[in-house]
């Protein structure tokens, strides 16, 4: 689905600095991953409100690639955006998420992604039961325990921001959105998303035009919370692949292919996802 990328830029731009005027927030939060969407709002917001109102964090923990921490710096210095750094790891061991599983400070960060992808490979379709909140009694355990980190993500870019006046503002993307991939009260929990209207490979297109590095374009989309598993490997799909059939569902094109199977995997994870949209039962 082409569009017009100066012009979406300009739009997310107003965008922002209209919800920054009518709610009257002094500047704007954002966690910064390292990942391309987290940079392409950062350059955005930079446009919109200006470095000197915008408060970076970089929110690593215990099982962060330290790649995806020195990738965050980097996008953080390109834009001339100061950040801040706060290691989470002792607000989420006093939390008790890492009593979950073994201790890993001393372990090999190889090491930690082979454990995690064999744990992954146990399953027939681990993203599937995610999304269903169904597994054996590991499985949940892993559940809770990435999905805390969001959520004590979210806590920390809220406090920070309640304390300046300043909005926290969001990375999620349209194609996340529409396959679940995000964790409840966590990385959807903000108070602005100036590119949920845009799937992944569009917020490629946004980086590129506003020249985030390289070295972001050209990495595999990962949430850096399971080491070694990245976005691609919780669909079994790749973002084109994906995109490219949800935009022709958009649209109202249906789609085969050899197997049918993508298809039926991407309509099954969009109807999966309604559960996460769900608020607090009755």
């Amino acid at each position: 689905m082409s569009f017009d990328v100066r012009r979406e830029c300009d739009r997310i731009i107003e965008f922002i600095n209209s919800v920054i005027r009518t709610y009257n927030f002094k500047g704007a939060v954002i966690g910064v991953s390292g990942g391309i969407d987290s940079a392409v709002v950062l350059a955005l917001l930079v446009q919109a409100v200006g470095r000197e109102k915008i408060k970076a964090l970089i929110l690593p923990e215990r099982d962060s690639s330290k790649k995806s921490v020195e990738d965050a710096k980097l996008v953080c210095k390109t834009f001339g955006v100061n950040y801040e750094l706060h290691n989470l790891s002792a607000a989420l061991r006093g939390l008790g998420v890492y009593s979950l599983f073994p201790p890993a400070i001393l372990i090999p960060e190889s090491v930690k992604i082979q454990y995690s992808r064999n744990r992954w490979q146990k399953y027939d379709d681990p993203y599937i039961l995610d999304l269903k909140n169904e597994g054996d009694e590991e499985f949940l355990k892993g559940i809770a325990y990435y999905r805390s980190k969001h959520r004590m993500r979210m806590c920390k870019l809220y406090m920070e921001a309640e304390k300046c006046g300043y909005c926290v503002v969001g990375t999620t993307n349209k194609t996340e959105l529409l396959l679940g991939l995000y964790v409840k009260w966590g990385d959807d929990s903000t108070d602005i998303e100036p590119i949920k209207h845009l799937y992944k490979t569009q917020v490629f297109e946004l980086g590129k035009y506003l020249n985030v590095p390289e070295r972001i374009l050209s990495k595999k989309p990962t949430p850096d919370l399971i080491p070694g598993i990245t976005d691609e490997d919780a669909f079994g799909i790749t973002y084109e692949e994906v995109d490219s059939v949800l935009m022709d569902l958009e649209r109202g094109i249906e789609r085969t292919d050899p197997a049918g199977l993508r298809v039926k995997k991407i309509m099954e994870l969009t109807k999966l996802r309604e559960l996460k949209s769900l608020g607090p039962l009755d």
